[in-house]
């Protein structure tokens, strides 16, 4: 596939070069249909497309499935299994080849009764139900194609780059050891997955640290790999994310932390290989969540991401080519108000107000989850009427 822009987006480029370091813009925003409940939009590309996840009310049980946004018309990208199944796109996927990376579920039922990752992005099933294999899928022209495994039962893909690389992480057939009481009970390591030459590669864990497992989380098209290091915990979080890493031809670096010794998770990398993410800013009893936004560079390090004035905590998702970031910035550590943050050259802004003409009884923007190199913005507003979770993009206006 040609891999080039159209002209109005090469235009557009030329002129954000020209204003990468001006103020930030005022923003249009415009809300995605859904297929019939609350959505997510959770990635954007150079290209507009937007994938994330949307649930659909019928069938009964309530349940979500993956989706792609293109030219504001909604495409379900469907499950690995039966359609009452589940998927989603969890994490920003950057590249324009039409590669898509997500979850989904298959119509195998779990022998072992596993919660998974997936967990924590689907709906919850009634009680008694069965739990489903979820596998890491890539969604290309149409069909979505099942990610293999480690030999464990699950697995779990984030991201995707132009050459066709997706990572994530997989369940081995190991099994956590004695004393590792979680609901996941098999070891996970990181993925790098080239479907295309059905091929998967195993990302270690800093093993010299004593770390047991891994996670990947987002590729560019260096081949950089960014993700976690850590024992065996929660798949994914807590102290499996000791360390917030990088490969390199398979070799794992550290990066550094802000203050906490759990929940270090890059979340984005850019083509710079700039990383940005969250980690616990403090050494909180049994690594409880007390998450802060990082920004991580190669001459810079590790630094800390201001949060808007009166909150005390953040997360960074999104990261563009300018080094403009994306995320949230929440009043505590439940993280449950919080509000869509942009940051670029040095502070922190607001997303909700930069939009032009925003109503004051509009949806409130509660999350920016990427950020594409001409400054559009995907997120999740909530409805003040329903409190359903409305998918939206927010363009720049120059």
């Amino acid at each position: 596939m040609k891999l080039s822009l159209p002209v109005s987006l090469l235009s557009l480029s030329l002129f954000a070069i020209g204003t990468a370091q001006a103020a930030p813009p005022r923003y249009r925003i415009d809300y995605l249909p859904s297929l019939g409940g609350s959505s997510t939009a959770t990635s954007i590309n150079d290209l507009g497309w937007v994938a994330g996840r949307s649930t659909l009310t019928a069938p009964a049980p309530s349940h979500r499935h993956a989706v792609l946004w293109r030219n504001q018309q909604i495409t379900d990208l469907g499950t690995l299994g039966s359609p009452e199944r589940q998927s989603a796109v969890v994490w920003p996927v950057k590249n324009v080849r039409g590669i898509v990376a997500g979850i989904a579920e298959t119509n195998v039922i779990d022998s072992e009764n596993e919660d998974w990752s997936c967990s924590a992005f689907l709906l919850a099933r009634p009680a008694g139900g069965p739990r489903y294999q979820c596998l890491g899928f890539v969604w290309e022209d149409g069909h979505m194609r099942a990610l293999p495994t480690f030999g464990g039962t699950h697995g779990f893909a984030t991201g995707a780059n132009n050459f066709g690389q997706v990572v994530g992480w997989a369940e081995t057939a190991v099994r956590d050891p004695v004393g590792c009481t979680l609901p996941q009970k098999f070891q996970f390591r990181a993925a790098l997955w080239e479907p295309r030459r059905n091929r998967i590669q195993e990302l270690p864990p800093v093993v010299a640290a004593g770390d047991t497992v891994s996670a990947a989380t987002a590729i560019n098209d260096r081949g950089q790999v960014v993700g976690i290091s850590g024992i065996c915990d929660d798949a994914v979080g807590k102290f499996s994310a000791i360390r917030a890493v990088l490969w390199e031809h398979g070799q794992a670096t550290v990066l550094g932390d802000i203050g906490g010794a759990a929940w270090n998770t890059p979340m984005a990398i850019n083509p710079q290989g700039d990383v940005v993410g969250f980690g616990n800013q403090s050494l909180t009893e049994e690594g409880a969540p007390d998450w802060g936004a990082f920004l991580w560079t190669r001459h810079g390090g590790m630094r800390a991401l201001p949060k808007l004035a009166g909150h005390l905590n953040a997360q960074a998702n999104g990261l563009n080519l300018w080094r403009h970031a994306v995320g949230r910035s929440c009043t505590d550590a439940s993280m449950a108000a919080c509000d869509a943050v942009l940051w670029r050259d040095g502070g922190v802004h607001r997303l909700h107000d930069l939009i032009a003409d925003f109503p004051a009884d509009g949806p409130r923007l509660t999350t920016a989850t990427d950020i594409d190199d001409f400054g559009r913005i995907s997120g999740q507003a909530i409805n003040p009427q329903t409190g359903a979770g409305m998918a939206y993009v927010a363009t720049p206006i120059y």
